[in-house]
């Protein structure tokens, strides 16, 4: 299949498009404005990654973040091919107080980012029930390794902190709060799989591996780097959720596995990317 790739030059996009090759496809990379673009020359389907995607920025400037990401994902679907697939991100759950999240948990985003995406998801579905397409959503939890640039996230600070490139880390409470990650090219290969299984109608996948706890990503990233992580205490944040995993029964069932989302896999290869000074 032509599969159009928006943020084709993102984190995510790259991959995505090496994995679309891999499998036989023929991406075709989309630069520009998505909310002013259009699908101008006939594509099979559409990967959407483009987007605004710092949940801290988007309370500063909400009404920008749901003018990127749902209107880009309005104007796509204007005249949209037959399987449209689209990032979203676990965020749409907030806390839901479940140690394992599956997709009917109900939605409550926390922060106009993940508002922004569960709006973009919205969209879709209704477009897939109105019969314009085939539409799947799929719903990112932690995204690491592979060269992540992003120094927000948990593993990409900690790789940071023991090279030296980044302060010491900040922990918050005892770091036993455990979170969902997932390799960049397992994720990158749930989009090929959403491209080629994407059914009639709407279906939202959760995309997740491998749960972790803040200390088991310093645990880690000590056994890969060879060095202490350094890090500064704070107190725990009032309300943060004990458990975040990602229920993935749902896009297995559609035939995919992750194969590099273990977590020295994800830290060591993160690590890797970070080329310290010294080793």
């Amino acid at each position: 299949m032509r599969v159009l790739v928006t943020g084709s030059t993102g984190y995510v996009g790259r991959v995505v498009l090496a994995e679309l090759a891999a499998a036989g496809h023929a991406p075709v990379p989309f630069s520009g404005d998505v909310r002013a673009g259009s699908v101008a020359e006939p594509v099979d389907a559409v990967v959407h990654l483009a987007g605004l995607t710092r949940v801290r920025e988007s309370f500063d400037d909400p009404v920008r973040y749901y003018d990127v990401n749902v209107g880009g994902t309005v104007n796509l679907l204007r005249s949209p091919p037959s399987r449209f697939v689209l990032a979203s991100t676990a965020g749409v759950y907030g806390s839901p107080g479940v140690a394992a999240i599956g997709e009917d948990c109900p939605r409550a985003p926390a922060n106009p980012y993940a508002a922004s995406k569960a709006a973009a998801e919205d969209v879709l579905a209704w477009a897939a029930a109105a019969g314009r397409v085939r539409g799947v959503a799929l719903r990112l939890f932690n995204v690491a390794g592979g060269g992540d640039s992003d120094d927000t996230r948990v593993i990409t600070r900690a790789c940071g902190a023991a090279s030296g490139r980044l302060p010491p880390m900040d922990v918050f409470g005892d770091g036993s709060a455990v979170r969902d990650f997932v390799h960049v090219r397992d994720v990158a290969r749930a989009f090929v799989t959403a491209v080629e299984r994407a059914e009639e109608g709407y279906a939202a996948l959760n995309v997740g591996a491998t749960p972790a706890s803040v200390a088991d990503v310093l645990a880690a990233a000590g056994r890969v780097s060879g060095r202490e992580v350094p890090v500064v205490r704070r107190p725990a944040h009032p309300g943060e959720a004990r458990e975040l995993r990602a229920d993935t029964t749902r896009l297995r069932a559609w035939g995919w596995r992750p194969t590099c989302s273990d977590l020295d896999t994800l830290v060591g290869d993160q690590w890797a990317a970070e080329s310290p000074p010294h080793t």
